[in-house]
């Protein structure tokens, strides 16, 4: 029997997350885009009706809430619209909502000590950080490698979606997941995050 969706384990309330890839189609964007001599087709544009960025395929017209995979983090700082949409631009004020990806190691402290892998947890949180400082060292900042990791070893049900957790907004998530995702830029990967339900490493994606 499959258990419960998990990343539900990590909201303060449940709330429907948005599954969209494309968003070309039905999302509005702005046209405060800058110019950049960048030979990547992707640009950064911000969603009028969500209020946060997403990425634009010029050649291709595909739009997406997370950065592509192929882009490194230094690549997709570089991209037209990164500095104002994705770094801040001196605004100083949070992004209605973020998207972000998790890999979740639980422990016998955590609130739930089971998984879809195990169904009682026993290891020490000392352990459990152990083992998610490994996966760090392997993913050396790659979102794919993140993906690949999450998605093999992740205690959470959004394991099968490579640790997408979605949209959400302030106030959905545990404090500590919540406070280390918005510091995060897009594209950068937190150290470990102690929450009620486990240890994790953050992926913010959108």
């Amino acid at each position: 029997m499959h258990p419960l969706p998990l990343w539900q384990d990590l909201r303060n309330i449940s709330t429907a997350r948005p599954r969209l890839k494309d968003v070309s189609s039905h999302e509005p964007y702005s046209t405060r885009t800058c110019k950049s001599n960048s030979a990547l087709p992707w640009e950064v544009r911000v969603s009028t009706s969500r209020g946060v960025p997403y990425f634009y395929n010029s050649q291709t017209n595909q739009s997406t809430w997370e950065a592509p995979l192929e882009l490194t983090q230094e690549e997709i700082h570089s991209l037209p619209g990164a500095k104002e949409y994705l770094l801040g631009g001196g605004a100083g004020d949070r992004p209605a909502q973020v998207r972000a990806s998790h890999l979740l190691v639980k422990h016998r402290g955590s609130r739930r000590p089971s998984s879809w892998k195990e169904q009682n947890i026993t290891r020490s949180k000392e352990e459990a950080i152990d083992i998610l400082k490994q996966y760090a060292s392997e993913i050396n900042g790659s979102p794919q490698k993140f993906a690949e990791l999450a998605r093999e070893h992740s205690d959470c049900s959004s394991h099968s979606n490579g640790g997408d957790l979605g949209l959400f907004k302030p106030g959905q998530m545990q404090k500590p997941f919540e406070d280390a995702t918005y510091s995060l830029k897009i594209g950068e990967i937190s150290d470990v995050v102690s929450t009620d339900s486990g240890v994790h490493l953050i992926l913010r994606t959108g």
